[in-house]
């Protein structure tokens, strides 16, 4: 069996997983079966070109670490903001949010799985080994990933902050990289274990699912709460320290530069420095008290409680007949409706991206700084970027955890596929997307007022258009009929050229506003061709 270079570096800290009363020997091997079936497992972004290669030593290398280049190309983004100064609070503030961004969307996407794995339970809790031994197994082989991720994105910014602002200032940072990392994982581990010890079976998945969406949309809101932490005077970054700020971690990391580096002794800063190392230290003690409760509890995973039957109103079957009109449409409706509800896969993928584009019409509003009731304004505009998701919602439709499923449809006499692309299209409109527009466009009259009623009106409009816009120009598959595994980069630039409509319509929507009744015709027009898509653009797809 081949041995692995992490694992020899691993080696040298044989003496401290003693100390901490895990069994090294057994963690190795434990470590080098995970590392070997990961190479063995295809990557997504190689699923295509590795069915064509013939050589099995080529088809063995990890995609993970063939991808970091993709990271690598996101970390150049963050060396403007260490060459450009010496204001460290801002800068090193956007940089450890851009990396804890990065690394904790990859930790809930792909590692989260890996932390709650029960499958080897039946080989490993059988044997006589220690259960803090499966533990630490599990976050070693997790942290070994975000190293190399960390390092992808961080390497050649680091090093251009090692010739810009000296040795210090790169022994600090690979400090708050390897904490900020610590931190991550022990953060997601304790909240794991705090809902673990509440729930189980299927209510617990669903508690975790959404623990995750929030935590990815928490991240994608601070982002904003930190820039506008600062303030500009004079092209210069002035912060005014709050007590919320403590609440914003990049800030600790930050703060240990002003200290060591400016010399800022206020109390501010110590105590951020004090909490950017104290807290993952503590946080990592508190999570190895708790490893034997975690692995206790973790076995609730493995139970699975009855589905209820689910009632049906009268008033919403009215209401479903009226959406659709055909026995056909109705039942890939309700098909989609469910599959939306109940697979956490495309929650876990689709539902952050909805609540981010319910934020970034206000993030966009407020941007200018100068409020909302501005004379003549036309922010409200801004809910147009709203739509940025329904072409990836669109897209995700096709895919499923349970795709082998979809053999049914090849079974059944259905001639004409566009009544079930019909079906699931609407339901995504009113089960996803009208909900946040509702809610959305109720804000906007409470603060620009009743008038731009008709501009909601065709906005709304305008989204069925795109919808339809965004199906006939991705590729056509049956609904929920391909595996996650297949999401490869193909269409990946089919998702910016759909930009492209959201733009057009939005600057045919301005300009309308300039004619007195122009805003009504648009209106007239844009239904018009929204019908006429409806139902003469799938007349031709085929599958």
């Amino acid at each position: 069996m081949e041995d692995f270079r992490t694992l020899k570096i691993l080696d040298r800290c044989q003496g401290l997983f003693e100390k901490m009363g895990v069994d090294y020997s057994i963690l190795r091997k434990i470590l080098k079966v995970k590392l070997m079936m990961d190479q063995r497992r295809v990557p997504t972004i190689f699923s295509q070109s590795s069915k064509k290669k013939k050589d099995n030593k080529k088809q063995e290398t990890n995609g993970f670490i063939k991808s970091l280049w993709i990271y690598a190309f996101i970390g150049l983004f963050t060396i403007p903001f260490i060459v450009f100064g010496t204001n460290y609070m801002f800068q090193m503030s956007i940089v450890f949010g851009i990396v804890m961004f990065m690394v904790m969307t990859s930790m809930i996407s792909d590692f989260s799985s890996v932390l709650l794995d029960v499958r080897d339970k039946n080989i490993l809790h059988t044997k006589p080994i220690n259960r803090k031994t499966i533990s630490i197994a599990k976050f070693v082989h997790i942290c070994i990933y975000l190293v190399l991720l960390t390092t992808s994105i961080t390497a050649i910014p680091m090093i251009v902050g090692l010739f810009r602002h000296g040795i210090v200032f790169f022994i600090i940072s690979i400090i708050g990289l390897i904490l900020t990392n610590l931190l991550i994982v022990v953060f997601t581990a304790l909240l794991y274990i705090f809902v673990l010890k509440f729930f189980d079976g299927e209510k617990l998945k669903d508690i975790i699912n959404y623990v995750q969406i929030g935590l990815s949309l928490a991240l994608m809101v601070g982002y904003q709460v930190l820039i506008r932490s600062f303030e500009i005077f004079d092209f210069d970054f002035v912060l005014h320290p709050h007590w919320w700020h403590i609440f914003i971690f990049p800030m600790w990391y930050a703060a240990l530069y002003e200290w060591i580096i400016n010399g800022q002794s206020s109390m501010f800063y110590i105590v951020f420095s004090f909490l950017a190392i104290l807290v993952p230290l503590i946080a990592f003690w508190i999570y190895l008290r708790l490893v034997p409760a975690f692995e206790k509890n973790l076995q609730k995973l493995s139970n699975h409680s009855k589905s209820k039957l689910i009632k049906r109103r009268g008033w919403k079957e009215w209401l479903l007949s009226c959406i659709c009109r055909s026995k056909e449409e109705r039942a890939s409706y309700r098909f989609t409706t469910l599959m939306m509800k109940h697979e956490r896969d495309f929650k876990l993928k689709v539902y952050p991206s909805l609540g981010f584009s319910f934020i970034i019409p206000f993030i966009f509003t407020t941007m200018n700084h100068r409020g909302f009731n501005q004379a003549g304004s036309k922010s409200y505009l801004t809910i147009y970027f709203s739509m940025l998701i329904i072409p990836t919602v669109v897209m995700m439709l096709r895919y499923s955890g349970k795709y082998k499923g979809a053999w049914i449809f090849k079974t059944l006499p259905i001639k004409d596929y566009s009544l079930l692309f019909k079906g699931t299209l609407k339901a995504f409109l009113v089960k996803l997307y009208l909900p946040i527009y509702l809610v959305l466009g109720f804000i906007f009259i409470i603060i620009f007022g009743i008038k731009i009623v008709p501009d909601l009106i065709i906005i709304l409009i305008n989204s069925f258009l795109y919808t339809m816009i965004s199906f006939l120009f991705l590729k056509k598959s049956i609904p929920f009929s391909e595996s996650f595994e297949t999401i490869g980069q193909s269409e990946g630039w089919k998702i910016f050229v759909l930009f492209i409509p959201i733009a057009l319509l939005a600057g045919i929507h301005f300009v309308s506003l300039q004619v007195p009744i122009g805003i009504y015709i648009n209106i007239v027009i844009s239904f018009i061709t929204s019908l006429f898509l409806w139902k003469r653009g799938l007349r031709k797809v085929q599958i």
